[in-house]
């Protein structure tokens, strides 16, 4: 897929990086996301699979704001992993207006709950603490349009798998992604509820 055929705001940001053309994985990888597919995709760190989903989320959203519930949710395993990963939303939505929010554990529930609900298009959390501001009705997830797990591989350790599965019923249909290093039966077993029709895609 040609990094020409992205909105125009996205497409600004990413001549602006210094990024002049797909990889080879994101070139097998942004023609299924863009065509709206429900993916797994599988691939070494350092493969450039974290920046194919944050292409597709801003192309996905128009890379515009609207309204005020979130209409992209990813997870992440840590605090420090959904900070760094705004950070890198940020550097792609800067020609936009497009809003990015992080909630994880180590912060007040009720502030968080507050700044959510002033507005934000993009929500990246930690399984747990989205969880508990759902089930508080202190966030709607009823505008989403893409849910992602970022760096999967955490969801094997505790009850995360549960808590995610259990979010995504909440969820009308949307465009889910998986993103990891490797595959491993907890992700599998997403197969038998919502990434039942996914593709799987994997470093050649």
């Amino acid at each position: 897929m040609s990094l020409k055929k992205l909105h125009p705001l996205l497409k600004e940001a990413i001549d602006n990086i210094g990024i002049k053309d797909s990889n080879t994985l994101q070139k097998k990888v942004l023609p299924v996301l863009k065509g709206g597919a429900d993916a797994y995709v599988i691939a070494p760190t350092g493969s450039g699979k974290t920046t194919a989903l944050i292409i597709n989320t801003i192309h996905k959203l128009k890379a515009e704001a609207f309204e005020d519930s979130p209409r992209a949710l990813i997870f992440v395993e840590t605090k420090q992993k959904a900070l760094d990963l705004k950070e890198q939303f940020v550097t792609f939505t800067k020609h936009t207006n497009l809003r990015a929010y992080t909630v994880y554990d180590a912060y007040d529930i009720e502030k968080q709950r507050d700044e959510i609900y002033v507005g934000t298009d993009i929500l990246i959390a930690t399984p747990a603490r989205l969880s508990k501001l759902y089930f508080k009705n202190w966030v709607h997830l009823g505008q989403i349009k893409l849910l992602a797990v970022e760096d999967a591989g955490y969801i094997v350790r505790n009850n995360i798998h549960n808590i995610i599965l259990r979010l995504t019923e909440s969820v009308d249909k949307c465009q889910f992604i998986i993103i990891s290093d490797t595959m491993n039966s907890k992700m599998a077993n997403y197969q038998n509820s919502f990434m039942s029709n996914a593709r799987i895609l994997k470093e050649d």
